[in-house]
């Protein structure tokens, strides 16, 4: 049975002074973890846990586990501004916040054991770490834990991440809906997450009826700079007949975005007249190119916020079901895509009935 918060009683309970289970209750740092393990534990067996508030975060140490490159924002500017927004949301808490890099997979599990080992770590968001050997650590070891643009495949440990699938989906058919039908996806694969944008761009052409080619509709880069997504762009287009080229390109990151227009401006073609050019990222060069860039953003900053409140919910409710928070995009209307009317002699429908 649920009681009210009662700080007398737990201090009764515990042998601790009212302040001391106070400031614990109120995730103060100055509490020692032997006060903070005792006051947690007779609240939850009170069952008054639920009725703290959700804006406490009940911890005084916080680990970051994060690939190298997201420590800098020249090498991984989404993930820096990851853990930027991570460290935005524990401002009006009294949290000590550290850092550790691991590579996405074949990450370095004794310092992963090490590090979680640590009494300073009472809990540890991890960002872009697809090893499941981590994951597995993570979710035996007992301490809150929350996954942030990567996934727990057994389902042990909640996670928070842009819903990609559906991203990739909906930008394309924003092109779909502008009158486009001949459209070039520029995309790196290199991940799963990139893969489940990919996978939404098919099943859109495929809810729509028409017929998806990689040879003609897909373009695949190594990475997401902007001079290898110029050099693709240009041998395609110098390998593309007038009558076959795309009226619309969907790049997957601003840099490819912006490496699509210069070998489009290179080979006479024009942005939006002629080819209009669409970005699944929308925030690092949108504002500063010659054409505003029309884009999908996908969310960065929300991930850190949302990722804290996610803790916030385990450190309160330890047992509650674990899920994972899938978050949408926001498309942003600029200059760099046309609205056009569609053409008489163009269709990509497939041929192939049903019953042929």
């Amino acid at each position: 049975m649920k009681e009210k918060l009662n700080i007398t009683a737990l201090a009764r309970e515990t042998g601790l002074s009212i302040s001391t289970v106070s400031r614990v209750l109120a995730g103060k740092a100055n509490t020692s973890a032997t006060a903070r393990s005792r006051v947690l534990a007779a609240a939850r067996q009170k069952g008054v846990m639920n009725e703290l508030s959700h804006g406490r975060l009940l911890l005084n140490g916080l680990l970051v586990f994060a690939p190298p490159r997201a420590f800098d924002v020249r090498t991984d500017i989404f993930y820096y501004k990851v853990i930027q927004g991570i460290s935005q949301a524990l401002t009006q808490h009294e949290v000590r916040l550290r850092y550790c890099g691991l590579e996405e997979n074949d990450s370095d599990a004794a310092l992963f054991l090490e590090k979680m080992s640590l009494p300073e770590t009472e809990a540890a968001l991890i960002i872009g770490i697809d090893d499941p050997r981590i994951h597995t650590l993570a979710a035996e070891l007992h301490k809150p834990c929350v996954l942030i643009n990567c996934r727990d495949r057994r389902m042990r440990l909640p996670s928070v991440s842009p819903h990609h699938q559906l991203i990739g989906e909906f930008s394309i058919n924003y092109l779909f809906e502008q009158g486009h039908c001949n459209i070039l996806t520029l995309h790196c694969l290199r991940r799963y997450t990139m893969e489940l944008r990919m996978y939404g761009v098919r099943e859109a052409w495929n809810m729509r009826n028409l017929a998806f080619s990689e040879e003609r509709h897909q373009l695949i880069a190594q990475g997401f700079g902007a001079a290898e997504s110029e050099r693709l762009m240009s041998a395609f287009l110098s390998s593309c007949p007038p009558s076959e080229r795309p009226s619309a390109i969907l790049a997957g990151g601003d840099f490819m975005a912006v490496g699509a227009m210069n070998a489009l401006q290179k080979a006479g073609l024009r942005v939006p007249q002629d080819v209009s050019v669409m970005s699944m990222d929308g925030f690092n060069l949108a504002a500063i190119h010659d054409i505003p860039l029309t884009s999908v953003h996908v969310p960065r900053d929300e991930l850190g916020a949302e990722a804290v409140r996610m803790l916030q919910q385990r450190l309160l409710r330890p047992d509650a079901p674990v899920g994972s928070l899938l978050l949408n995009g926001t498309l942003i209307i600029r200059d760099s895509v046309r609205r056009i009317r569609g053409r008489k002699n163009y269709c990509a429908v497939d041929r192939e009935g049903l019953y042929d």
